[in-house]
């Protein structure tokens, strides 16, 4: 595979792209605005697009004042024409201008023959036919309007309700919402260029039912004939319906040939199934299946894979995932999220994603949560599986459950707010120390909030006591009162810059905690974690999340925010937080094996965000370390959308000791028909492309499909895989292939 997918090409391809998407604001400075708002990290998907589509010419007599709702055959007839002859009374010959029309059918055509007694009817020259739910032109027809059923020959028809058309020898309209058509075809491209089409020798429509049927039915692009089954049928709408999906495809090195042939099955309006198949040359064939479910007080979905005897490993693979959410009533609710795989490198051998390969922990919960006007409640539990090889079991997080929370807040008076925040867990682990734990936050606070300003002290004691299954010092605990103000102030100013006027807010805020030293070397670590330093993270009681720490604390944190507001429209166009913790007493208590620091202040935290206008996006944030005079964490990000649908991005990350990357991506509209895609993640860390592709997306009226060239890490060792992903969509029918296009709006930031 390496051998025709080198890396060197792939870069030369995004070093294209990047020039493209530097250049391309230029000539595409007048183009409409995107269709995704700037900044949105994953741009919804769009709905089927026919805007390149011409314009089919039935649509040329279509008429839009007919009725689509009502019984037509509740309804009286009306016949007109500019000239009628009638030699009996009975039989009238109806001719210039000449139409029958029964509520939403309406017949015209040159001549009619018009029987009034059995109100049959034949039509001859320009006939044009049309009702709820398609227009036609034929060469000549008949029928009658009681009841209403009509034959026309030699018919090229447009549906009205969805997008398709097609030409038949014979269309026999049976009544109001069946239709029967013999030699037939059927596709969404223009009617006299058909880039596609299903060709049938019947076809049978029922609008009632949402649902086509065909026999002897082929499948061709342009004059090539792809493939043909003896019976099918096919939705007409947005109805689902049983039948098989189009496939996915993909070729990987580790995996070979990679092929899914989804079958969908429609149990009933509230619940389904599909059934996945999928076929790797290199390991055998998976089985797979889904099935949802939708109750009045209860919605989700079991998913199951499973590949009895792996070529390449030997031995069962498999992946368990359910997701459900259950209202019990107006308070209680029950929600699981139960997943499990057969072994530690499932997801590297099977994920189709960088980040699905390098799952390291596959998380499991299930809850019973309940909620009141001013309490909340839970009870449950979680754990972990380790599905990282290169990690023991001993690293994967505790088991909790049970697992019992209670918080509660509550107004008291017109001033005071008083609550509790509580938790109740029982840990274990093989081969660890196990143990329960609770932990009880009792607080009062007095929020005063005005339009420019607010002050909240608040007062709280906070408790954690436990029961360990060890022989000595089994019931350790450790109790501590915190106190915090919480006080900060908006100014706010008008400006001009540029021609244009803006308000200026300018934000300072204040943040006072104090905590006691206790000594908490006896307690043991369950589930806490020191979290990562943050802007937010200057104002947290705590720095450890999980009850095993409560650090101490004598600080003062200082922050200024300011920000640009449009005064047109109100966007904030530039943003800016800066700010820093002051410690007035050495930090004592740390994480086991960290020692004590006496830090005069913490780490400087800067955020700058630029919106320049509705194309235009920078963001930049940094963390200097003042004690040790490094950068931390740095971020730098650009964005710029160009034309209706271009993009390009350009970042880079770095946090000390564990990653420094560059990032970029774009897509280039070289025409309306053409777009380029391209991305390259690299860690500079490591000397290593961690993903590369570049490829391309074309668009006609009915037809887009997308190639890629990808190679990416697929393993938490660094090994790299090479593949290639072909997606074809046939507009309104559906696409087969691997989906690239989900693919690539999760890899690149604003694609649409």
């Amino acid at each position: 595979m390496s051998s025709f997918f080198p890396a060197v090409p792939v870069r030369r391809a995004l070093c294209a792209a990047v020039v493209l998407g530097l250049v391309a604001p230029a000539w595409a400075a007048d183009a409409p605005a995107h269709a995704c708002p700037l900044g949105t990290f994953v741009c919804a998907k769009p709905s089927v697009d026919f805007s390149m589509c011409p314009k089919n010419d039935l649509l040329d007599f279509y008429v839009a004042d007919l009725p689509t709702e009502g019984d037509r055959a509740a309804a009286d007839t009306q016949v007109h024409a500019d000239r009628s002859r009638s030699a009996d009374g009975q039989t009238y010959e109806l001719d210039g201008n000449a139409s029958i029309r029964q509520l939403d059918q309406l017949i015209r055509a040159d001549r009619f023959t018009y029987e009034q007694t059995s109100t049959r009817w034949t039509a001859t020259g320009n006939v044009r036919y049309q009702d709820r739910d398609m227009l036609m032109s034929a060469h000549d027809g008949s029928g009658t309007t009681t009841p209403s059923q009509g034959t026309l020959n030699g018919v090229r028809y447009q549906l009205l309700s969805s997008r398709g058309n097609g030409r038949a020898d014979v269309a026999v309209m049976r009544d109001a919402d069946h239709a029967d058509l013999t030699g037939t075809t059927f596709s969404t491209c223009p009617l006299d260029t058909p880039g596609w089409a299903f060709a049938a020798r019947e076809m049978h429509l029922d609008q009632a039912e949402g649902v086509g049927t065909a026999r002897d039915m082929t499948f061709r692009v342009g004059d090539v004939p792809v493939f043909w089954l003896p019976y099918a049928t096919f939705p007409l709408d947005d109805r689902r319906k049983s039948g098989f999906l189009f496939p996915d495809f993909s070729y990987g090195d580790t995996r070979g040939l990679d092929i899914t042939a989804p079958y969908y099955l429609n149990l009933a309006p509230n619940y389904d199934a599909t059934l996945t198949p999928r076929l790797m040359t290199y390991r055998g064939l998976m089985l797979g299946g889904e099935f949802r479910y939708l109750f009045d007080h209860s919605r989700g979905m079991v998913e199951l894979n499973l590949l009895p005897d792996d070529r390449e490993s030997g031995g069962r693979r498999s992946l368990f995932h359910w997701d459900n959410s259950t209202r019990i009533d107006g308070t209680w609710g029950f929600s699981a999220n139960i997943n499990h795989a057969s072994d530690d490198r499932y997801f590297e051998d099977f994920g189709r994603s960088l980040n699905i390969a390098a799952t390291s922990l596959l998380p499991s919960s299930a809850y019973l949560t309940g909620n009141g006007t001013w309490w909340s409640a839970s009870i449950g539990g979680d754990e972990y599986q380790v599905t990282d090889p290169t990690l023991p079991g001993s690293a994967a997080p505790y088991r909790r459950l049970p697992r019992l929370t209670f918080d509660a807040e509550q107004r008291f008076g017109a001033v005071f707010d008083a609550g509790v925040k509580s938790e109740f867990v029982s840990f274990s682990r093989e081969d660890s120390l196990e143990g329960r734990r609770l932990d009880l936050y009792p607080y009062i606070a007095l929020p005063i909030e005005r339009a420019s300003w607010f002050v909240r002290p608040e007062l709280g004691y906070r408790y954690t006591g436990y029961d360990l299954d060890r022989d000595a010092n089994d019931s350790p605990h450790r109790a501590v009162p915190i106190a915090s103000l919480d006080a900060g102030m908006v100014f706010e100013r008008d400006v001009s810059l540029f021609g244009s006027d803006y308000t200026q807010t300018l934000e300072p805020r204040a943040y006072y905690l104090r905590v006691p030293y206790r000594n908490q070397d006896d307690l043991p670590v369950f589930d806490t974690q020191e979290v990562p330093f943050t802007f937010g993270q200057l104002f947290r009681p705590n720095r450890f999340v999980g009850a095993d720490r409560q650090m101490d604390a004598n600080n003062l944190t200082l922050a200024l925010t300011s920000r640009l507001l449009d005064a047109a429209d109100g966007r904030e166009r530039v943003s800016a937080s800066f700010g820093q913790i002051r410690y007035f007493d050495e930090q004592r208590v740390q994480l086991p094996g960290r020692p004590p620091t006496d830090y005069n202040g913490s780490t400087y935290v800067g955020e700058v965000d630029f919106r320049f206008n509705d194309r235009w996006r920078a963001t930049f944030s940094n963390q200097w370390n003042p004690n040790t005079d490094r950068t931390d964490l740095s971020a730098i990000g650009l964005q710029n959308r160009f034309g209706s649908e271009g993009v390009f991005n350009v970042s880079y990350r770095f946090r000390r000791d564990f990653l420094e990357q560059l990032d970029s991506s774009v897509l280039v509209p070289l025409s309306p028909s053409w777009r380029l895609i391209a991305r390259w993640n690299f860690s500079l860390l490591e000397d290593k492309t961690l993903e590369a592709f570049a490829g391309f997306e074309h668009e006609s009226c009915c037809v887009a499909w997308r190639v890629l060239g990808r190679r990416y890490v697929h393993n938490i060792e660094g090994d790299a895989t090479n593949a290639i992903y072909f997606e074809v969509e046939f507009k309104g029918v559906g696409a087969f292939g691997q989906k690239a296009g989900d693919f690539l709006r999760r890899s690149i930031t604003g694609y649409r």
